[in-house]
């Protein structure tokens, strides 16, 4: 009995064949083979028609055209065409960086060429028996500015120093000036002043134009070059496949003309550029500084400042020359008459001169216009790593009234896509529908360059008050601030990258003998507590 109603419910329902009850033919593979075949694969061996897909590991698997060997290079595919977007984007990026950084520096190299170029002119007749002293002047700001390990403010100071050593001799040609005798002249200098108030004004005025300018050029080298390590990060094996789903599974089910849903493309964008879009914090703060030194460039008359140099020699000179009877004076008492050599003869300059070239007397853009230039392309720049999966999915994606009628969700079109779009970064990928992303494992390479911005923009911040960066203590540049950015492994590979500060601390001596033996005599608080400890114990004993 059991049997025969078994029997009657399985002819109930079997199809029937018949007029309207036709069993639909497999479709044609067609133009799955031609497309194929345009991404340079060979289709011998491809299926006419559609087969079942349950050899499919990442389509759906339903009838399809794709064997598992179109589906495992059609997923190495859509990793390769992702992996070359990014890069292209992060190219974009770094070449117009690079480009400001060029133009900016080609012109501030200019400006200090110019102002070297116009030392003869200015100074007249004192240039030549100084010029030795001159031009490694201009030779140390290059230094600076290029990014040498110059303390800028040191520079200064030795040159109105060695400046002064000339000058003095050239003042006083019947005496012999022996080494001891000019050192003591210079530390005069301290306290007599010989060249006026012009050496601590002109030295404020250039130190805050030239931090600024080599802290602003190296925020666009770093900006660069962070563009161009984070576009190179690869992809996941999740990510492959989520990327394989979203981008040819339509073509394996017949379906070349659907595009993917919006939130669909950007849910595993998102979940992809997870890593990426945690840079945006630190992104924002890079830009943000490097706005506020740009502005400060404005204020302080870069142009001004940098061929005013030679203005501020001549003016020091001038004071000098108009007080040297009292100073020569002052000299005298504090360090005593010197020698009469009995030769008048000057000194002569020890190396022939090179000769200065005059920049082309063509028309280069202000300062203000370059600076204008780079702020309007930071401002572009700053939402660049979370709009990036939009940019990307832009042309991709189906529009217009009827896409949610049309469009790929990842299993079949039209139908929609009903999950929500999800935020930016790694911490609100947890739920990603599409990509599956452990959030306890960021990305290393990011992180180091999430370090590098932070480093960056601690400099810029400093730059701001005038602070030579590269000469305090920027310990806090690289601690974290216990912020968790990086564990003690990772800034240990960070921190070599970055021009550590000289901070002239004199070298530890060893303890002496007594020094020793008075520390051995003091117990640690570990030995007295261990003490404490057993006693304790011996006592509870009894």
């Amino acid at each position: 009995m059991g049997i025969t109603v078994v029997f009657v419910l399985c002819v109930l329902t079997m199809p029937v064949f018949g007029a309207g009850n036709t069993v639909p033919k497999p479709r044609s593979c067609t133009d799955v083979k031609q497309f194929y075949a345009g991404k340079g694969f060979s289709v011998t061996g491809l299926p006419q028609t559609e087969i079942s897909g349950e050899h499919l590991r990442i389509c759906p698997q339903g009838y399809t055209c794709c064997t598992s060997e179109m589906e495992e290079k059609l997923s190495n595919l859509s990793r390769v065409d992702f992996e070359r977007l990014v890069k292209e984007e992060g190219r974009s990026l770094q070449i117009t960086l690079n480009t400001q950084y060029k133009s900016f520096d080609s012109h501030v190299l200019e400006l200090i060429n110019r102002s070297e170029a116009s030392l003869a002119q200015t100074l007249g007749p004192q240039y030549h028996p100084n010029a030795r002293v001159l031009q490694d002047l201009f030779s140390e700001l290059r230094r600076y500015y290029r990014g040498a390990n110059v303390n800028l403010e040191e520079a200064l100071n030795e040159f109105w120093l060695r400046l002064l050593e000339r000058l003095f001799k050239a003042g006083n040609p019947k005496y012999a000036l022996a080494d001891d005798y000019l050192e003591c002249v210079t530390k005069q200098s301290e306290t007599l002043r010989p060249f006026g108030d012009t050496p601590r004004d002109s030295q404020q005025k250039v130190t805050r134009a030239f931090v600024a300018l080599r802290t602003f050029i190296q925020g666009l080298v770093t900006g660069g070059e962070v563009a161009r390590k984070v576009s190179q990060v690869p992809l996941s094996q999740e990510c492959e496949r989520a990327l394989m789903k979203l981008s040819y599974c339509p073509q394996c089910r017949g379906m070349a003309a659907a595009k993917p849903c919006r939130v669909y493309c950007l849910n595993v964008l998102k979940g992809c550029l997870a890593n990426q879009a945690d840079l945006d914090t630190e992104w924002r703060n890079l830009a943000d500084a490097m706005l506020k030194i740009a502005d400060r460039i404005k204020l302080t008359a870069m142009d001004r400042v940098i061929e005013s140099i030679p203005v501020y020699i001549s003016e020091g000179i001038a004071y000098l020359q108009e007080n040297q009877a009292v100073f020569h004076s002052k000299v005298f008492q504090a360090c005593g008459t010197p020698r009469v050599s009995g030769d008048d003869s000057t000194t002569p300059e020890e190396r022939p001169l090179p000769t200065v070239e005059k920049p082309n007397a063509t028309t280069s853009p202000t300062s203000e216009k370059l600076v204008n230039d780079v702020s309007d392309k930071v401002k572009a720049m700053m939402e660049h790593w979370v709009i990036l999966p939009s940019r990307l999915c832009a042309d991709r994606v189906a529009s217009g009234t009827s896409a949610d009628a049309s469009c790929w969700n990842g299993l079949n079109k039209g139908q929609g896509y009903l999950p929500e779009m999800l935020g930016d970064g790694l911490a609100s990928q947890i739920n990603n529908p599409e990509v599956e992303i452990d959030i306890t494992k960021p990305d290393m390479t990011i992180r180091q360059q999430i370090m590098q911005l932070k480093i960056m923009t601690n400099r810029l911040k400093n730059a701001l008050n005038g602070n030579d960066v590269d000469f305090q203590d920027t310990s806090d540049d690289v601690s974290g601030s216990g912020s968790g950015v990086c564990s003690d492994d990772l800034c240990a590979r960070i921190i070599p990258e970055i021009s550590m500060p000289n901070t002239n601390q004199p070298k530890p001596v060893a303890p002496s003998g007594d020094a020793v033996r008075a520390a051995a005599s003091q117990n640690p608080p570990c030995v007295t507590l261990c003490l404490l400890s057993l006693v304790t114990l011996l006592l509870l004993r009894r």
